[in-house]
């Protein structure tokens, strides 16, 4: 139970009247949070170790926190879900909490090092089971780096498209999907073609394993395509029959178009698959003859720990599409989760919303949970843990720790003990604002960590206006002005809101680990967004009824800034659900004399004004017959739009992409330098000032980082040690995933789809590309 659950309480009690039992528990809950607990605060939710924790002292409170959470319980006070949070209350509550580090004697020892070779080979994207991305090849290195030259360029010729997924190389074949949804084996020598498959649906939409078999099951390379996890015959592209029904099994998630029912790689635990969804939930399937083995749900069902936490249950959300690692020695899996759907409106899923932004870990062989880390409790701003989680080893006090860790896109780096969950570092959580949305009530403590240092920030500010020129300043501050802005600030209705983190801080791109050094490599992208949630209660327009005075003024005057449907172009907010938020003379007041950015109309008449607000009020046309008030109010948003200056760059100031060095064993970045580059801001002598980026770094015993993802289409080298850029080398499109690297006959490449599109936009290809020393004449 998270130390930030009591404020939780609290502020639900005090949006109701008080009895004397609630005041009883109100003050014996206030003792808690002021005296403090420390060893439930070690053991929170956020840190639980089911090993440790006493449970049947806590039965009470649980049943408490529970009832006081979900209003839909029998017994329960009906809740007015068209309150407004307390802001007083919430500001009375301390400004700190801090889940405590775990202490030297409850480390985990590291006893079984990885054997070299486990890093000499790439049968799973991302490298190994541990995610690390790590090679301990070193032919390339940071003197010979700079003589790299093209070694084979591979084309699918099916589609041009876009591929995130970080290839795998076995027995001296590439094995990867293609822009035409194809999966292909080629030589990873020479690029040359060995065979395609089709699945159903778009295969291996960011990661697919080889297992070479186990106890007389034969090898295969398998994947998630659509609603299947599929087993190919690596040497003939054939489905391996006895697996599944014909060489697949039904997955049990929904598909969601190309993202199907799986997105990330799966993993392989002796002769176990674990597959995460994408809708939400992990599966486990056995590996030779597709047999279901486990589920665990990641939004826990009735009955089930966590289910509490959660005042409806939700059919998406919670889910782990960026993916997972595993520790073969131990046998546990590691997932990460995304936030509770839907985005940017919480007033559907209130409450703490486990295991939504978790870090979890399971037991391979039965999906038992054994703890989670909680990042984000009732996140409503879409900031996923977005990376796939990473195995390595640090050094604590002169002693190896083993630890699992995962970047977010709000740019922390969870940093825990692998077999219990507790932080390296202390973890400070800081108070948050409350919501003055009616129906919202947002978590009451949110992370502000220290340590390790964060690569990203959430928040935008005056200070980060950009100063490319003061034309953009100038742009920007005037959206500014009239927009929310600020450290987890909760959305006003019908308020622009800037915050960063939609495309990261980290994405699913992730990060890399050296497990010889200890230091973590990571992506990043500094890009704000401008939100607005709306009441979304107006009825649609007829398109057959004619149009009225105030729509006709409304099409020639607003419509080009708030669109025809109302909803808001870019950084312009909604005009639906105006009537809710202004009266007559303020719309009055801002059509004429304007506001911030929007520019000023003298020059309307006076019967257009009062036409257009009346149009804008629902005033000039038949309404449908009224409804009963419903129980919650129903929101919407006006889509995503990143916040850009006039020019179309980043509305902060550079550098809007970067590459960063974490060394986790003190926590401290070593490291940043940008990445990407803008040509025609080069030109203009703007310098440094990265790019936004999709593709994430891979790390090698020689000394070197290689990434790519950015708009400029070049694939980079990099000195692991000091950050400088030792090479680069064009590519046909976009490098849009990971790297990999692998040895054929004592011959080192680095390969990396370079497919463009996707998230950044450029225009999309179909290539693969390697790259390799001369070779030896």
């Amino acid at each position: 139970m998270p130390c930030s659950f009591f404020p939780s309480v609290i502020e639900s009690l005090s949006v109701k009247p008080f009895s004397i039992f609630r005041t009883a528990v109100l003050l014996w809950l206030l003792f808690f949070v002021f005296w403090g607990h420390d060893r439930l605060a070690a053991q929170s939710s956020t840190n639980f170790n089911p090993a440790l924790l006493n449970r049947t002292n806590l039965n009470g409170l649980d049943r408490l926190v529970s009832q006081s959470q979900s209003p839909t319980r029998a017994g329960s006070p009906p809740v007015d879900h068209w309150a407004v949070e307390d802001a007083q209350a919430r500001a009375a509550l301390p400004l700190y909490q801090e889940i405590p580090a775990a202490k030297p004697d409850e480390l985990t020892r590291n006893q079984t090092p990885p054997k070299p070779e486990a890093f000499l080979t790439w049968h799973r994207s991302q490298g190994d089971n541990g995610g690390t991305r790590y090679s301990g090849l070193t032919q390339v290195n940071c003197l010979n780096v700079k003589d790299l030259q093209l070694a084979w360029t591979y084309h699918s010729k099916d589609a041009p498209g876009n591929v995130q997924c970080n290839p795998i190389i076995a027995n001296g074949v590439m094995f990867a999907p293609t822009s035409g949804k194809h999966i292909v084996a080629v030589n990873a020598a020479t690029g040359e073609e060995l065979w395609r498959f089709k699945p159903e649906g778009h295969p291996a939409f960011r990661g697919l394993i080889y297992w070479p078999g186990l106890a007389g099951a034969s090898e295969r390379v398998m994947f998630c395509a659509g609603k299947f996890l599929y087993a190919l015959q690596p040497k003939t592209g054939r489905l391996v029959t006895d697996f599944g029904q014909g060489g697949r099994v039904e997955l049990p998630g929904a598909v969601q178009g190309d993202f199907g029912a799986s997105t990330a790689a799966p993993a392989i635990f002796e002769h176990t698959i674990i597959v995460p969804g994408f809708a939400k939930d992990v599966w486990a399937f056995d590996a030779a003859t597709g047999a279901h083995c486990w589920t665990f749900h990641t939004i826990p069902q009735p009955g089930e720990f966590g289910a509490d936490t959660w005042d409806r249950a939700e059919s998406y959300g919670a889910n782990c599409w960026a993916g997972m690692a595993l520790d073969e020695g131990r046998g546990i899996a590691f997932i990460t989760t995304g936030s509770p759907k839907e985005n940017f409106i919480g007033i559907g899923h209130l409450g703490q919303n486990l295991f939504a932004n978790c870090l979890i870990a399971l037991d391979a062989r039965t999906g038992k949970r054994l703890w989670h880390f909680q990042e984000i409790g009732h996140d409503i701003w879409d900031l996923d843990i977005s990376a796939p989680p990473n195995l390595t080893t640090i050094t604590r006090n002169g002693q190896r720790i083993d630890v699992v860790t995962s970047v977010s896109k709000m740019g922390n780096t969870l940093l825990l003990d692998r077999l219990t969950g507790k932080p390296i570092f202390p973890f400070r959580l800081r108070r948050a604002p409350a919501s003055d949305l009616p129906g919202e009530r947002t978590w009451p403590y949110q992370p502000d960590p220290e340590l390790p240092q964060p690569f990203g920030r959430p928040d935008f500010n005056e200070d980060e206006i950009t100063d490319r020129s003061p034309e953009a300043h100038d742009y920007v501050l005037s959206k500014f002005k009239s927009s929310t802005a600020g450290w987890f600030q909760p959305f006003r209705e019908g308020k622009m809101n800037i915050f960063y983190g939609l495309h990261g801080g980290a994405e699913w791109t992730g990060a890399c680990v050296d497990p010889t050094t200890g230091c973590l490599y990571v992506t990043a992208c500094r890009l704000p967004w401008i939100i607005s949630v709306f009441r979304d209660d107006d009825p649609p327009d007829d398109p057959k009824a004619p149009k009225t005075l105030g729509q006709v003024v409304y099409e020639q005057r607003c419509a080009a800034c708030h669109g025809n449907n109302r909803i808001g172009i870019a950084t312009c907010p909604p005009l639906r659900g105006l009537r809710h938020r202004l009266n007559d003379e303020a719309v009055m007041n801002q059509v004429r004399n304007g506001k911030n950015s929007m520019p000023a109309q003298p020059d309307i008449t006076e019967a257009d004004l009062k036409s257009l607000v009346d149009y804008l009020m629902l005033r000039d046309r038949p309404l449908p017959v009224p409804t009963e008030k419903p129980e919650r109010p129903r929101y919407a948003f006006n889509g995503y739009n990143k916040f850009l200056d006039q020019d179309g760059y980043p509305a902060c100031k550079p550098p809007w992409g970067t590459l960063n060095c974490i060394d986790l064993n003190t926590g401290k970045i070593a490291w940043r330098v940008p990445l990407g580059e803008h040509r025609e801001l080069i030109a203009q002598g703007i310098k440094g000032t990265g790019a936004e980026n999709f593709g994430g770094a891979i790390v090698t015993a020689g000394g070197l980082l290689f990434c790519s993802g950015t708009r400029d289409n070049k694939i980079r080298a990099f000195d692991k040690e000091t950050g400088q850029e030792l090479w680069s080398a064009p590519l046909p499109w976009t490098g849009s995933a990971p790297p990999a690297t692998y040895e054929i006959d004592g011959r080192q490449f680095i390969v990396i789809a370079a497919s463009g599109g996707g998230k950044l936009g450029t225009p999309s290809g179909d290539a693969y590309v390697a790259f390799a020393l001369p070779s030896a004449k």
